[in-house]
């Protein structure tokens, strides 16, 4: 019987930019899941599971879906790169818009909020 992914688990950005990356590069090249799995040597639901963030593959791995995919696998560690930091710069600005936006006033640097305490009576 095949393991069933637990649903509590989460996936590390890391995973889920690898993935994203592959995904957008199959996609480029006009690649099913089946043909990119077959040119690599890997099973086509091996290759959705990459895609969706659920596994950590090996070094091996990536050397085979570099087989697979028309171009170095620097290239496609570097896209991966490229979509973890914009993941992760999303996800801050995100997290910065909505404490401003629940606070509801602009951050203070310290320098400005001392300068208030001197000036109080």
């Amino acid at each position: 019987m095949p393991r069933q992914p637990n649903p509590q688990v989460r996936h590390s950005p890391a995973h889920e930019s690898l993935g994203r990356a592959i995904r957008e590069l199959r996609a480029r090249f006009g690649l099913s899941q089946e043909e990119l799995g077959f040119q690599s040597g890997l099973h086509r639901n091996y290759i959705g599971a990459i895609e969706r963030g659920e596994i950590n593959p090996t070094f091996r791995v990536l050397l085979k879906l570099e087989r697979g995919l028309p171009m170095p696998l620097s290239e496609i560690i570097g896209l991966c790169e490229l979509r973890l930091h914009q993941t992760s710069s999303a996800r801050r600005n995100a997290t910065v818009g909505s404490h401003a936006a629940h606070v509801g006033r602009p951050t203070r640097s310290a320098g400005s909020l001392r300068a208030d305490r001197r000036s109080r009576p």
